[in-house]
C-alpha cells in the first residue's frame, strides 16, 4: 500500500514537472534557461527516486520468495522409511537462477550508470552553454576581472566536487554489486 502510494506521489510529480516544463518555457527570456535547468535538476532526482524505489521493491520481492521458499522446505515432513525420499534441489537450476539474478542486477546497473552518464551530458551542455552566455554579458557589463577570476575559480573546485562524487557514486556501485553477487 505504502509503495502504491510512493509510486502514485511519485507519477503526480513527474506530470507536475511536465507542466512545470512548459510554464518554464513561457518565462522571460533572461529566466528561461534557469527555470529549464531547475526542472531538469528535478527531473533527474524524481528519476533517481523511481530508481531506488524500484530497487527496493526488487529487494523486498527476494527476501518474500525466499522466506516462501524456507517454510515449504520447512513444512515438508520426511519419513525415514520412505523410498522416495528426496528434496527436489537441483544444484545447476539454483546456479542459473543465481547468474540470471546477477545479469538482472548489471542491467539495473548499467541502465542507471547511462542515465546518470546521460544526465551529466546534458548538465555539461547546458553550464556550458550558461557559461558562454555568462561571458558574454560580463564583456558587456565591463566586469572586473577579479569577479571573473572567482568564477572561473568556482568553475574549477565544482569539477572537482563531481569528480569526487562521481568517485564515490562508482564507489558504492561496486560495493552493491559485490553485496549482490
Amino acid at each position: 500500500v505504502v509503495e502504491n502510494e510512493i509510486q502514485a506521489r511519485i507519477d503526480n510529480i513527474f506530470s507536475n514537472l511536465e507542466r512545470l516544463e512548459i510554464l518554464s518555457s513561457k518565462e522571460p527570456p533572461n529566466k528561461r534557461q534557469n527555470a529549464k535547468l531547475r526542472v531538469d535538476q528535478l527531473k533527474y532526482d524524481v528519476q533517481h527516486l523511481q530508481t531506488a524505489l524500484r530497487n527496493f521493491q526488487h529487494r523486498r520481492y527476494l527476501r518474500e520468495q525466499q522466506e516462501r521458499q524456507r517454510e515449504e522446505l520447512l513444512a515438508r515432513t520426511f519419513t525415514t522409511n520412505d523410498s522416495d525420499t528426496t528434496i527436489p534441489i537441483d544444484e545447476t537450476l539454483q546456479f542459473n537462477e543465481s547468474l540470471q539474478s546477477a545479469h538482472r542486477g548489471m542491467d539495473e546497473l548499467i541502465g542507471s550508470g547511462t542515465n546518470i552518464l546521460q544526465g551529466l551530458r546534458d548538465q555539461r551542455v547546458t553550464l556550458k552553454g550558461t557559461h558562454k552566455k555568462i561571458l558574454d554579458v560580463a564583456n558587456m557589463l565591463g566586469l572586473s576581472n577579479t569577479v571573473m577570476r572567482l568564477i572561473e575559480k568556482r568553475a574549477f573546485q565544482d569539477k572537482f566536487l563531481m569528480l569526487g562524487g562521481m568517485a564515490v557514486t562508482c564507489l558504492i556501485m561496486f560495493l552493491i554489486v559485490q553485496y549482490l553477487t
